[in-house]
């Protein structure tokens, strides 16, 4: 019986080989008195570029197939009736099971020398992580004492750099246009992400994307579409 083998499952082999023949080359230069150290540390540098680089395409990767997998968090805060917002223990607790079951974590570092400054810090299994940070000043609107216009702008950063890291949504609890997404037909979109030839025509699309105004549901599909795109043109 023939056996049907996807690119998924043989890059991670090839990985594996690439690394397994770089060591043993390392291991018989170690051991060869005529190897000098400047080429010893040469092939350790190459060792460690082999490394970040299949530690890269695994975070890319597990992060594409992550995306479908990432709720659209419900706008439970309210801004003094200015504007809804998703609140961060909201989106703490939604994205925290899938995270974990792709293998990453998201950790947050504080900086209170120059305003607030708060950056995100996306880390995958392999070891690869990426990370950004927004500067921020105290929110004392609605009356705050300075000690809660810290935590609130706090709470802001860890929002918005979750969802820069993530590409997270949000709509209003109350929201029709979010109920009936499922009926908005996302076939253009859907043939213009299959049709990208590469990571800057579907970066382009991403753009137009963010400003189209699409419904919640429909939106989380064209995101799954262009994740799925994004892996397929990194191989």
């Amino acid at each position: 019986m023939n056996a049907v083998v996807t690119r998924d499952e043989i890059m991670p082999v090839q990985q594996a080989s690439e690394e397994s023949a770089l060591l043993s080359i390392i291991s018989h230069a170690a051991s060869n008195p005529a190897v000098d150290i400047d080429k010893m540390e040469r092939l350790m540098e190459m060792y460690e570029r082999v490394q970040k680089r299949q530690a890269a395409a695994a975070f890319a990767a597990d992060l594409a197939e992550m995306q479908d997998e990432l709720p659209i968090v419900a706008e439970r805060g309210d801004a003094a009736g200015r504007y809804k917002y998703a609140l961060w223990e909201d989106i703490n607790a939604a994205i925290k099971p899938v995270l974990k079951k792709y293998g990453f974590a998201l950790t947050f570092r504080t900086d209170f020398s120059d305003g607030i400054s708060v950056t995100g810090v996306l880390t995958h299994k392999s070891g690869h992580r990426e990370e950004t940070t927004i500067k921020l000043p105290a929110d004392p609107s609605g009356n705050k004492n300075a000690v809660q216009a810290v935590a609130s702008s706090v709470s802001y950063g860890k929002r918005y750099a979750a969802g820069a890291l993530l590409n997270l949504t949000s709509h209003a609890e109350d929201d029709d246009a979010f109920a009936a997404g499922s009926d908005f037909d996302i076939s253009g979109w859907r043939d213009a992400i299959a049709g990208a030839a590469d990571k800057t025509e579907l970066d382009k699309l991403a753009k137009e994307l963010k400003g189209a105004g699409i419904p919640g549901p429909a939106l989380k599909q064209i995101r799954a579409l262009w994740a799925r795109r994004a892996k397929e043109l990194a191989q």
